[in-house]
């Protein structure tokens, strides 16, 4: 069988990376012979790293060709159909998707996470879209909840996050400069429009945490753009602290993560890494997705960027609370965390059971 990817790859953002790298693995595990051809912006970087092939994402003609050949596309996950980050982006994926369809091959939505949505124009094309699809499957009742909202009449069942299917136990990291570590904290920390000082509060609550015997260990997710947020943070910092590789490898920032007492993390998807290792983490929210992955691992969320109803004190006491019961946080993750794990490895069999469905309706005509 061969499928073909769609989604945010070939960008260096780690969490969209280690999606695609999640659905890889777990499409192997279920068919092993599996071929794979995913839609990239770095065609030659995305064949190497996951042994696939890749198509540039910018060309219709590629794209076409890849399609056509295949027995189906998977849409996803990560937050693809929204227009938070431009206006083009909802376009440009339902097109991808509206190409497969042309051609006559089924469709999965796999794991998104759906919205905001404000456009519509973008919310017709979301709705006309999906309800011509074989299968959505979404990440939070939320996402589930706006697909009704605007009109997709399709089942859209609740299925985890890709990533949260990982196993994390053979990950490792050679950063040489962990051996020379105290316990450390770990942070993932991303730009965002407001003008609330959210760098300077979370700055201010490390030199706390470095004062009381902890280092601290930035974890770029997005390549260099997040190892520019997290410079600015360490720079507000009147303590040491260190810089993991921004170009480190998905299992290198995993291991990494692991290896910590606890996370502060803004970008999604080191909360779930910090979860798939059961380390516990304290989320800094941007965007709904946050609080509901948050909510979903029972973690704190100590506030939103945008607002000024938190500062450092509030972000050290429930740092402190939580390491204060360490072990019995970890075991309260694990437990939680768990189940969902288990059934992230049911999307892939969910793929192939449509796509072998639909070959079959296909065949009977």
């Amino acid at each position: 069988m061969h499928i073909v990817i769609s989604g945010y790859f070939g960008f260096e953002n780690v969490g969209d990376e280690a999606i695609l790298y999640s659905i890889i693995e777990s499409l192997r595990a279920v068919k092993p012979n599996v071929n794979i051809t995913v839609l990239s912006n770095n065609p030659a970087s995305t064949s190497r790293s996951y042994n696939v092939q890749a198509v540039n994402r910018r060309k219709l003609k590629e794209i076409t060709q890849a399609i056509r050949s295949s027995d189906g596309l998977i849409s996803g996950g990560g937050s693809l159909l929204q227009d938070k980050t431009g206006m083009l982006t909802i376009p440009y994926y339902t097109g991808v998707m509206r190409i497969a369809k042309f051609l006559n091959k089924p469709v999965f939505i796999y794991a998104q996470g759906m919205g905001p949505i404000s456009s519509k124009l973008n919310k017709w094309l979301v709705k006309t879209t999906l309800n011509n699809v074989s299968q959505i499957t979404v990440r939070d009742e939320a996402s589930k909840q706006l697909l009704t909202d605007i009109g997709v009449t399709s089942p859209a069942p609740i299925v985890p996050d890709p990533v949260l299917g990982l196993d994390q136990a053979s990950f490792s990291h050679n950063w040489k400069t962990s051996e020379h570590l105290r316990p450390f904290i770990t942070v993932s920390i991303r730009d965002w429009p407001t003008k609330q000082a959210y760098h300077k509060k979370v700055a201010t609550c490390l030199d706390y945490l470095a004062q009381n015997g902890y280092d601290i260990v930035f974890v770029p997710m997005h390549g260099k753009q997040d190892a520019v947020q997290s410079k600015k943070t360490a720079d507000l910092m009147k303590e040491k602290s260190y810089l993991f590789p921004s170009d480190a490898s998905i299992q290198e920032k995993i291991a990494i993560i692991g290896d910590s007492q606890l996370l502060i993390g803004m970008r999604l998807h080191s909360l779930i890494f910090s979860a798939i290792c059961t380390t516990p983490f304290v989320a800094l929210s941007y965007d709904p997705k946050i609080d509901a992955f948050a909510s979903l691992c029972d973690q704190p969320v100590i506030g939103h960027v945008e607002k000024d109803n938190w500062g450092p004190d509030d972000l050290w006491e429930t740092i402190r609370r939580i390491l204060s019961m360490e072990e019995w946080k970890q075991a309260e993750l694990r437990r939680k965390v768990s189940e969902h794990q288990y059934n992230a490895k049911k999307t892939p069999e969910m793929v192939f059971e449509t796509f072998i469905q639909e070959l079959k309706c296909e065949q009977s005509y």
